[in-house]
């Protein structure tokens, strides 16, 4: 066996002592949040595939496989619910969320658990500002999976963050400006709302460490943006075309049904909460700050 110096020993003991975290649904996020926690936590990740243990295990965590969607296969992470960070989306298709209903009932004891939702659970509001004490009013199948969710995990004392679209340096809508895909004409056009992929990493470690219980958090930047804006911004600083902007009728006949779901609905969350309560100072404010800092093959500077 390679033997180890000091300075790793002492790590090793560190991480072997340290509290445990389970995320569930380690994706691109999970991923981002494993890299600021690894040194603090031991880190077990839930993933269905497993194909991706190497992954996982090279980025510092324990993978465990188990399928949200079969209760019976979850018995390994019953011991890891004292910290929990649920990623996980809820099934395709119906107005429940029954992955969530088998997560908690597989978890023994729930101290603390961040659950990230969307901030499509308020529906279409004209554009009107609002904070976390608006009533949802979801207008589609996904959304009303985010509700059922929100409501089970809050009963349990979770801290919610409503999360808009992300973005990320390697994360912009590229290749849809590159097919020539449509926006709405200006004056139809949707409020939208934007979250870094790396402050929402942060956002949800801050909701672990200091979040109230069943509090809800929007996970949102400060940007004041419109969709057609938001892509008019990253087409100029890739030198793309901007898209094409049609009427809404129009665009209904181009889009895909999801995609136009996405078009259909506007407003603007506040973010006072996270800053206040969380003391979240966001990396990227906007989306402009993000773009000033990228190269033109999309990555950060």
């Amino acid at each position: 066996m390679e033997k180890q110096s000091p300075a790793e020993q002492r790590s090793r003991g560190r991480i072997f002592g340290a509290p445990r975290l389970l995320i569930v649904g380690c994706g691109d996020i999970g991923l981002r949040i494993v890299a600021r926690l690894r040194a603090r936590y031991r880190i077990v990740a839930l993933t269905s595939s497993p194909a991706r243990r190497a992954e996982l295990r090279a980025a510092g965590t324990l993978p465990i496989v188990g399928d949200l969607d079969d209760r019976r296969s979850l018995a390994r992470i019953a011991a890891f619910g004292a910290r929990v960070i649920d990623l996980a989306p809820p099934p395709n298709q119906g107005t429940r969320d029954p992955r969530t209903r088998h997560l908690l009932c597989a978890l023994r004891a729930v101290r603390r658990l961040v659950y990230i939702s969307t901030t499509g659970v308020y529906g279409d509001r004209a554009g009107e500002w609002i904070d976390e004490t608006a009533p949802v009013a979801p207008v589609n199948q996904r959304a009303l999976r985010r509700v059922d969710a929100e409501r089970i995990v809050r009963a349990a004392g979770a801290r919610v963050l409503r999360v808009p679209g992300i973005y990320a340096h390697d994360r912009l809508p590229l290749e849809r400006l590159r097919a020539g895909t449509p926006a709405l004409t200006a004056d139809e056009d949707v409020h939208t709302n934007h979250i870094h992929a790396d402050d929402l990493a942060r956002i949800a470690i801050a909701a672990l460490h200091r979040g109230s219980k069943a509090r809800v958090y929007h996970a949102v930047d400060d940007s004041q943006l419109k969709m057609g804006e938001y892509f008019d911004l990253v087409a100029d600083r890739f030198g793309l075309p901007r898209p094409p902007r049609l009427p809404r009728d129009d665009l209904k006949r181009a889009v895909s049904a999801t995609m136009y779901s996405f078009m259909s609905e506007s407003r603007r969350l506040r973010n006072d909460r996270i800053k206040r309560e969380l003391k979240v100072r966001l990396r990227w404010p906007t989306v402009a700050d993000a773009l000033a800092d990228a190269d033109p093959d999309g990555q950060k500077r």
